[in-house]
């Protein structure tokens, strides 16, 4: 079976929308263009916002549900992003010009006994995603479908935010590639480790309700881990519908 990219999106702000993609023009050593480009720092966190952080250090989906239902779309030439959830008023703003509006706007979907938002953080250079290096999350169709077959209802694949969808694989067959190269089109990645997950993942991305115990499922295989983080080796374009293989 010959194993195709189905699905690229990118996260503008870290936990706070997502957005699909035709393709995307990758370059060696760097995380997506405009992927968690900016992230939204709590009143806890210890940073000076000028280099990568824990993901404990922002407001996200494992704390505040609400927020796996914000969908985004970036106007990449003005930086302007329009936010939309289904309990709030849809809104179109720069995140860092505007960060007090963007706090106000997800002000209410913060549960009063987590810390709350507080600013705006971008590192020039690289997105903020959960992993010291520059990774890019890539995961499989099938072992989506296997997790949906543990529980026995059908869940969105939104749930596990990667960047990257692979199809026409087995399933869990990614965990065997640490330490090779996979080929999609004309980039390669290096296969660096798998993606251990939290209860981001619980919360349904159309509600922002926790309805899936997906963490539960994962650990009848005797781990918690979906998917798999790579790093871009060499420069160039993929696009939905181009081939993959390990190298």
């Amino acid at each position: 079976m010959t194993t195709t990219l189905a699905h690229i999106w990118r996260y503008p702000v870290k936990a706070h929308g997502q957005e699909p993609l035709d393709e995307v023009s990758l370059e060696a050593g760097r995380t997506m263009p405009w992927d968690r480009t900016w992230a939204i720092a709590h009143e806890g966190a210890r940073i000076d916002g000028k280099e990568w952080a824990k993901c404990a250090n922002f407001s996200r989906g494992a704390k505040a549900p609400q927020l796996m239902a914000v969908r985004c779309q970036l106007d990449e030439a003005t930086e302007a992003l329009t936010l939309t959830h289904p309990k709030l008023e849809t809104v179109t703003l720069h995140p860092e010009r505007d960060e007090a509006q963007l706090v106000e706007w997800v002000r209410p979907l913060m549960p009063e006994d987590r810390a709350q938002s507080e600013r705006v953080v971008r590192v020039d250079g690289r997105g903020m995603t959960d992993t010291p290096f520059p990774s890019i999350s890539i995961a499989n169709v099938a072992t989506h479908r296997a997790v949906e077959g543990k529980l026995d209802t059908e869940l969105s694949m939104n749930r596990w935010r990667a960047n990257l969808w692979l199809d026409g694989l087995e399933a869990w067959s990614e965990f065997d590639w640490i330490g090779k190269t996979l080929r999609i089109g004309e980039v390669e990645f290096s296969i660096e480790e798998r993606i251990t997950r939290c209860l981001a993942t619980t919360a349904n991305p159309d509600t922002g309700e926790r309805d899936a115990d997906t963490l539960g499922a994962l650990k009848t295989w005797g781990h918690q881990d979906f998917g798999i983080y790579g790093v871009v080796k060499n420069s160039g374009v993929i696009r939905n519908g181009d081939k993959a293989q390990i190298i």
